[in-house]
């Protein structure tokens, strides 16, 4: 008989973990290793965890879903993401996808497809919720868009709209109750995305494109 898939369950609701936990332990071919409150927390905890497959929630304080996907899958590649959210929102969609996350699943999927999916994460196969193949297949079919402000997440426009005001990295992590390096790590992504040098032009394209 083969080992247990390793998993670690990451979401800011104790509910959901304690929830996911039973539910998962229930199986004698899948083993609940640990549990993360938010992304900063999984992105610490897989090094000593060591998990096949990461059921990974998006919306979360501190750092989010998509940031600690794009971190983990860049340091641990043996560990596989698997997007376990309530939303399947237009963007979200395809920057977890980007990011690195093998599947993307809603959290009224059936216990038998979650299961399902576990498994296949493990063995490196993808699984999408209907509802993301549908959003990935618009984004797909989509014009490209001239203004990448359509790229940012969420919490990157929350990032970008303080930038626009002038903010440092201090002040924005003080705003929007987040660690001046995990700001330091969206700044560098925003630049990215917009394909600009620096936070000045970061900025100056916010106010351009009706940021505020």
């Amino acid at each position: 008989m083969s080992a247990p898939v390793r998993v670690m369950i990451v979401d800011d609701h104790a509910i959901v973990r304690e929830g996911l936990t039973m539910l998962l332990n229930e199986e004698a071919d899948i083993e609940v290793v640990g549990e993360a409150r938010d992304g900063a927390e999984a992105v610490l905890r897989v090094a000593n965890l060591k998990p096949d497959v990461i059921l990974m929630d998006l919306a979360m304080p501190e750092m989010d879903g998509i940031a600690a996907t794009a971190q983990i899958r860049q340091k641990y590649p043996a560990s596989q993401v698997l997007v376990l959210t309530s939303f399947a929102e237009d963007q979200r969609v395809p920057d977890a996808i980007q990011a690195g996350a093998i599947g993307y699943l809603l959290k009224d999927v059936l216990k038998a497809d979650l299961l399902n999916a576990i498994q296949a994460a493990a063995q490196g196969k993808p699984t999408l919720h209907p509802e993301a193949q549908r959003q990935l297949m618009q984004q797909m079919m989509a014009p490209a868009q001239s203004n990448l402000l359509s790229v940012l997440t969420e919490r990157e426009m929350d990032v970008l709209r303080l930038i626009a005001q002038g903010c440092s990295n201090k002040e924005i992590a003080a705003a929007l109750h987040l660690t001046e390096g995990t700001v330091k790590g969206y700044v560098s992504t925003i630049l990215g995305k917009l394909q600009v040098a620096d936070r000045t032009q970061a900025a100056l394209y916010a106010v351009k494109h009706g940021v505020e």
